[in-house]
C-alpha cells in the first residue's frame, strides 16, 4: 500500500548527490536563528528548494517542511497541513488545533493561532519551519494568518519562505527591525565556477569554458535554464552552434528548451509523461493502472526519469511516490489537452478514460476521496455518485464533505434534474456539514424532478427509496428547527418507503425517529429506535450516523440515571470521531461534562464543557442553538464553585443571545439555572417571577422552600413526583425525591423524610450521583447523617457526607472562616431545655451558622434562603431564646446544649 498522500506535502526533499555545493549561500543561512524570517524569493528554476534542503542537511537543526499548492489557499487546509508539518518536529503540537480545524466552521483564526503558538512555546530547542512554493498563495486570509504568526513567532522558531513572488505581508517592518534575511535571484544565479561544476561534473557534458560562459550569459545563471539546456545538449553534436542559437527572455527560453527536451524523448517516455500528467502524485502501480502497462513497468520508468533528471521530484526516501516539477507538469497537461494526433472529441474521451482508471486504482486502494476527485474530473457522474455511497467515504470530518459539495454545486441544473437523487445528496451533505441554508429548496427540487420523471406512474422501487431518502433529510431538517411533529411524521414516512437494503438511510431515519421520541418524552421507544440506528450504522459503515445515534443513546442513558453506561457510550463517540472531529461530537463532550459534574469531578467536567463549547460554536450560532446548553452548564459549574458573579455574567449574556435569536426552547433551561443563582443571591422576588413565568415545578418548589413555606413546597413536589413517575422519567424523579425528602425533614417529619431519602439513595447509588445531593446544601447533610445513623446505604451515605464536608471546606476557604464538620449524628433540639417553644430544624441550622460567624448574606447563600427569610429566622430565634443579640443567642444556645 503506498504511503499516505498527505505525508508527501510535509516531507523534506531528500538530499541529492548530483547538486552543486554552494557555500557562499549556505553561510548566510547559518545566521538565521538571530532573526524571524528568511525569504528566498526568485523566479521558477533558481534552485530555491534544492538550496534549502541541502542547507538543512548540513545545519542539522530540526526542521518542519510544508510544500504548498493552490489548494492551500483555503485557510483551514493551510493551517491543517501547517500543524501536520510541525508535528514532524514535535508530535504533540497542535492536537487541539487540528480537532478544531477539521470542523466545518472553525472558531476565529486568531484564537486558533494563539493556541498553536502556545503549543510551540513548549518546545525547548531551536527549530525551523520551511514553507516552499509560497507564491501559489493568493488568499488574503492565509497571508493574514502567516503575518500574525510571523509577528508573534517564538524566538526558538525560525521561518523560511521559498517563493517566486514576495508574500503580501509587511516585509519592510521586518527589514527595518533586522528580523529578515533575504536571498533573491541575483544571489541564486549560478556563478561562472558553479556553472562549470554543474554542466561538466554534474551533467557530464565536458563543455569548453567559452561555451559555458556563453550559455551562462544566455540563461543569466538561471539554474533551470542551464539544466534544460544541458539535457537538450545531450542530443547535439555541435554544442557551440546550439548555444549560439539561444536568445530571448527566460519564458521563451524555457518554452524552447522544454520543447527540445520532449522531442528528445523516446515515444514510450513521452507517452508516459503526457498520460500521467493528470496525476498530482505518482507511484508505480498507479501509473501501471492508468497506462494499462504490465505491473512493475511504472516504477522502472519513474526511476529512469529521476536518473535522467527529467523534472521529477521524489517524495519519500523509498522512492515510491513522486511528482513532476510544477512547470513541467503544467506544460505536459497543456500538451495532453491539445492532443495533436487525435480529434478534440477523441482526445477528450482519452483523458476521461485516464481519469477513470486513476479513480479505479484509488478506489481499490481505499483512497475514496482521491477516487471521487478523478471520477468528477472525468465527468463520470454515475461513478462519482456511487463513490459517494461507498463504505469508507469519511463524512465524519469536513475533508470528506467539502470536495463532494463543490462538485455538486458545479453540476448544471439539467444534470441534477435528470438525477433527482443528486438533489437529495446535495441537501443531505449540507446537513452533514452543519448547514441548513438551501436544504429545503434542494429537497423540493428533488421531489419535483422525480415527479417529472414518474409522470404520474406508480413509483418503482428506486423511486420509493428516493422518496424515503428525501423524507429522512426532511426529518433531519425538522430536528434543527425543533419541529417534533414533523420529525416523527417524516421519520415514519422514510421507514415506510426506504428499501430494506438501504441501510445507510434507514439508520438515519431511525436516528431522527429516536430523537422525536426523546422530545415526546417516550424514552423506551427512543432507546429502541436509537439502538436500531446504531446497529444499521455499523452494518453500513455510516460513521456519521453512528456518532449521532450513539450520542442520542447516551442522552437516554443519562435520563435513566445510567451514568456509567452513558459515559461508556460517550467515550465510544469520541473514539469514532478520532483525530478529526466535527462539531457534532460536542454533545458527547457535554454529556461527559454532566456526568463528571454529577460524580463531583468538577475539573474534568469543566474540561469537557470547554471542549464542547468550542465545537458547538463552530455552528452558525444565529441558526443553531447548541452552544447555549454548554454555556448554561458552565454557569452551573461556576455556581457550584462559588463564583456567583461568573455564573451571573454567563447567564445574562446567553439569555440575551437566546432572546435575540428566538431560541425559545432554551429560555426555560436558562431560567431554571437563573432561579438557582437568584436564590443564592437572596433575590427571592426575581427567582419567584422566573419560576412562575416558565412554569418550572422544581424551581417553584425551591422558591417557596426559600420563603419557608414548607406546605406549599410539599404540595408542589408531591404533584411533580407523581407526574414524572407516571412518565417513567428517572432523572426528574431523583431530583424530586431529594428535594421532597429535604422539605419533609425541615417540616420535622424526620421518619418520612428518611424513608423518601432512602428511595433517592437507591436511585442515586446505581449511577454514582453526588452533586444532586450536595447542590441542595448543608441541611440535606443532616438528613443524610440521620439516614447513616439508621444504617441506610452506609457506604453511599459515607461518600456523600465526605463530599459535603469537602464542599464545606471549599466554601469556608472562600469565606476565610474555619470549616465545619458534618456530624454523623446530628444533635436534635434539647427537649428538656427550658424553652417556651423549641427551635425548628431550620432555626437550628441558622443558629449554628451564626455561632460560626456567618453574616446574614453568607447564611442565605449557604442555606439557599432569601436574606429576608434569614432575618425572620433570626427574630424568631431571639424571641424563643429570649435574647437581644447574636452573641447572647450563641451563649444561651451553649447553656441549653443546642449545639
Amino acid at each position: 500500500m503506498p504511503a499516505p498522500l498527505l505525508l508527501t506535502k510535509i516531507y523534506i526533499p531528500p538530499s541529492r548527490t548530483n547538486i552543486v555545493l554552494r557555500p557562499r549561500l549556505i553561510e548566510p543561512l547559518t545566521r538565521i536563528m538571530h532573526c524571524k524570517l528568511t525569504l528566498i524569493s526568485a523566479p521558477a528554476g533558481f534552485g530555491k528548494t534544492t538550496l534549502i534542503s541541502e542547507w538543512l542537511r548540513q545545519c542539522q537543526t530540526p526542521a518542519a517542511w510544508l510544500s504548498l499548492d493552490e489548494g492551500d489557499n483555503d485557510p483551514i487546509r493551510f493551517l491543517t497541513y501547517l500543524v501536520a508539518a510541525l508535528q514532524t518536529v514535535a508530535a504533540n503540537i497542535g492536537k487541539e488545533v487540528l480537532a478544531l480545524l477539521q470542523s466545518t466552521q472553525p472558531p476565529p483564526v486568531e484564537s486558533i493561532l494563539t493556541t498553536l503558538l502556545n503549543d510551540i512555546t513548549t518546545i525547548s530547542d531551536n527549530f525551523i519551519l520551511v514553507l516552499d512554493d509560497y507564491h501559489v498563495i493568493d488568499s488574503q486570509p492565509v497571508n493574514q494568518t502567516l503575518a500574525f504568526l510571523v509577528e508573534h513567532l517564538p524566538p526558538h522558531l525560525h521561518l523560511v519562505i521559498a517563493t517566486r513572488e514576495d508574500p503580501s505581508f509587511p516585509l519592510a517592518r521586518l527589514r527595518a527591525r533586522g528580523q529578515l534575511i533575504e536571498l533573491r535571484a541575483a544571489d541564486l544565479r549560478f556563478s561562472s565556477d558553479e556553472a562549470v561544476e554543474f554542466l561538466n561534473r554534474v551533467m557530464g557534458l565536458n563543455l569548453s569554458p567559452e561555451d559555458i560562459a556563453a550559455l551562462g550569459t544566455r540563461t543569466e545563471g538561471w539554474i533551470a535554464g542551464l539544466q534544460l539546456a544541458a539535457i537538450s545538449l545531450m542530443g547535439h553534436q555541435d554544442t557551440t552552434s546550439f548555444i549560439q542559437s539561444f536568445s530571448g527572455s527566460h519564458r521563451f527560453v524555457m518554452d524552447y528548451l522544454v520543447e527540445e527536451v520532449l522531442r528528445q524523448q523516446p515515444v514510450s517516455i513521452l507517452k508516459f509523461l503526457l498520460n500521467t500528467s493528470i496525476l498530482d502524485r505518482l507511484c508505480g502501480s498507479l501509473c501501471d493502472e492508468v497506462l494499462l502497462n504490465p505491473p512493475g513497468s511504472g516504477q522502472e520508468t519513474l526511476e529512469f526519469l529521476e536518473q535522467s533528471n527529467l523534472f521529477i521530484v521524489p517524495l519519500d526516501n523509498e522512492r515510491r511516490w513522486y511528482r513532476y516539477h510544477h512547470l513541467f507538469a503544467d506544460l505536459l497537461r497543456q500538451r495532453l489537452n491539445q492532443g495533436n494526433a487525435l480529434s478534440a472529441d477523441d482526445q477528450e474521451n482519452h483523458i476521461k478514460q485516464l481519469h477513470i482508471r486513476a479513480s479505479q486504482w484509488y478506489e481499490e486502494n481505499g483512497l475514496q476521496i482521491e477516487a471521487f476527485r478523478h471520477a468528477a474530473a472525468a465527468n463520470d457522474i454515475d461513478r462519482a455518485e456511487r463513490l459517494i455511497d461507498a463504505k469508507g467515504m469519511p463524512f465524519h470530518f469536513s475533508g470528506g464533505v467539502a470536495p463532494i459539495l463543490a462538485w455538486l454545486e458545479s453540476l448544471p441544473t439539467d444534470a441534477l434534474n435528470t438525477r433527482p437523487s443528486l438533489w437529495w445528496r446535495h441537501a443531505a451533505l449540507l446537513l452533514i456539514a452543519g448547514r441548513t441554508d438551501g436544504v429545503e429548496e434542494k429537497l423540493n427540487n428533488a421531489e419535483a424532478a422525480l415527479s417529472v420523471i414518474q409522470q404520474g406512474a406508480e413509483p418503482d422501487d428506486m423511486a420509493r427509496n428516493l422518496i424515503g431518502q428525501i423524507a429522512t433529510a426532511r426529518a433531519t431538517l425538522a430536528l434543527t428547527r425543533y419541529d417534533f411533529n414533523s420529525m416523527l411524521d417524516q421519520s415514519r414516512r422514510a421507514l415506510a418507503y426506504l428499501s430494506s437494503k438501504s441501510l445507510f438511510s434507514r439508520a438515519n431515519a431511525h436516528w431522527t425517529l429516536g430523537y422525536a421520541y426523546i422530545f415526546q418524552g417516550d424514552r423506551t421507544k427512543a432507546r429502541q429506535a436509537l439502538l436500531e440506528s446504531i446497529s444499521l450504522s455499523k452494518q453500513s459503515g455510516a460513521v456519521f450516523t453512528l456518532i449521532l445515534a450513539s450520542i442520542g443513546l447516551g442522552n437516554v442513558q443519562e435520563a435513566d440515571n445510567q451514568l456509567y453506561q452513558a459515559a461508556e457510550t460517550y467515550r465510544s463517540v469520541l473514539q469514532f470521531a478520532g483525530e478529526h472531529p466535527q462539531q457534532i461530537i460536542h454533545e458527547a463532550h457535554l454529556g461527559m461534562a454532566r456526568i463528571y459534574y454529577e460524580w463531583n469531578e468538577l475539573d474534568a467536567a469543566e474540561q469537557h464543557a470547554q471542549q464542547s463549547l468550542q465545537l458547538a460554536r463552530q455552528y452558525d450560532i444565529q441558526v443553531i442553538d447548541r452552544f447555549i446548553l454548554c454555556e448554561v452548564f458552565l454557569a452551573r459549574l461556576k455556581l457550584a464553585k462559588g463564583d456567583l458573579a461568573g455564573s451571573e455574567e454567563i447567564l445574562a449574556e446567553v439569555n440575551k443571545m437566546a432572546q435575540r435569536s428566538s431560541f425559545s426552547l432554551r429560555l426555560s433551561e436558562i431560567a431554571a439555572e437563573r432561579v438557582r443563582l437568584l436564590l443564592r443571591q437572596g433575590n427571592l422576588a426575581a427567582a419567584e417571577n422566573l419560576a412562575n413565568t416558565f412554569d418550572l415545578p422544581l424551581s417553584q418548589a425551591r422558591v417557596v422552600l426559600a420563603k419557608d413555606d414548607l406546605a406549599a413546597a410539599l404540595f408542589l413536589l408531591e404533584g411533580f413526583i407523581q407526574q414524572v413517575e407516571a412518565k417513567g422519567w428517572q432523572d426528574e424523579r431523583l431530583k424530586g425525591l431529594v428535594l421532597y425528602a429535604l422539605t419533609l425533614y425541615l417540616n420535622k417529619e424526620t421518619d418520612r423524610a428518611v424513608q423518601i431519602l432512602s428511595n433517592a439513595l437507591i436511585l442515586g447509588e446505581s449511577g454514582g450521583f453526588v452533586r444532586v445531593f450536595v447542590d441542595e446544601g448543608q441541611p440535606l447533610a443532616l438528613l443524610i447523617s440521620e439516614a447513616a445513623k439508621r444504617g441506610i446505604e452506609p457506604d453511599y451515605t459515607g461518600r456523600l457526607l465526605s463530599a459535603f464536608e469537602a464542599e464545606s471546606h471549599r466554601s469556608y476557604r472562600q469565606s476565610s472562616l474555619a470549616p465545619t464538620q458534618i456530624p454523623v449524628e446530628p444533635s436534635p433540639p434539647n427537649s428538656a431545655a427550658p424553652l417556651k417553644e423549641s427551635l425548628s430544624q431550620r432555626e437550628l441550622e441558622v443558629l449554628r451558622l451564626i455561632a460560626q460567624g456567618f453574616s446574614n448574606k453568607a447564611i442565605s447563600q449557604q442555606l439557599f434562603l432569601a436574606i429576608d427569610t434569614v432575618k425572620g429566622c433570626n427574630r424568631r430565634i431571639f424571641d424563643k431564646l429570649q435574647v437581644g443579640s447574636r452573641t447572647e443567642a450563641v451563649a444561651r444556645a451553649r447553656e441549653l446544649h443546642l449545639f
